[in-house]
């Protein structure tokens, strides 16, 4: 008997399913949100320390976000959810 390599014409099925592909991308808009939280702070003049840099939004609650939307998107791409079988 002959042994053949498959082909990817043969498997039509994708690596990552219909909800993986969903999380990961509620993944991407809750790590944008993370970095838009993170984003500010500034002052216009170098000179003028400036205390809104150490808020609690830029140093508790964006790395906490962004830190949660790693791990959706780490649960999107390894699909640790269980699916419904047919």
């Amino acid at each position: 008997m002959k042994k053949t390599t498959p082909t990817p014409q043969d498997d039509s099925r994708m690596a990552i399913s219909r909800k993986g592909l969903w999380l990961m991308v509620a993944g991407l808009v809750v790590l944008a949100a993370g970095f838009i939280l993170l984003s500010g702070g500034g002052s216009k003049d170098p000179a003028v320390f400036n205390y809104a840099m150490f808020d609690f939004r830029r140093l508790v609650a964006a790395p906490v976000v962004i830190v949660a939307a790693l791990v959706v998107e780490l649960i999107g791409i390894m699909g640790w959810f269980k699916e419904k079988k047919k």
